[in-house]
């Protein structure tokens, strides 16, 4: 399994994220459903909290599903 190093960022110049744009949270989600981690994302702390705040909300409201069984 090879990672390919991607960094990405947060602008504060484009939209603001939240827990309803799902199309923007699967980039910080693998293929099995799991968070990526900072050192995969390249976001510092406070990003990466808000991040995994957002992806959790959706997951209990059912925009994201828990784990991809494919």
């Amino acid at each position: 399994m090879s990672f390919i190093n991607k960094k990405y960022t947060l602008n504060k110049r484009q939209e603001t994220l939240d827990y309803k744009d799902i199309d923007s949270l699967k980039k910080y989600i693998n293929e099995q459903g799991k968070i990526l981690s900072r050192r995969l994302t390249g976001l510092n702390t406070k990003e990466q909290k808000k991040i995994t705040k957002y992806i959790k909300r959706a997951r209990v409201l059912a925009l994201l599903p828990f784990l991809n069984k494919d």
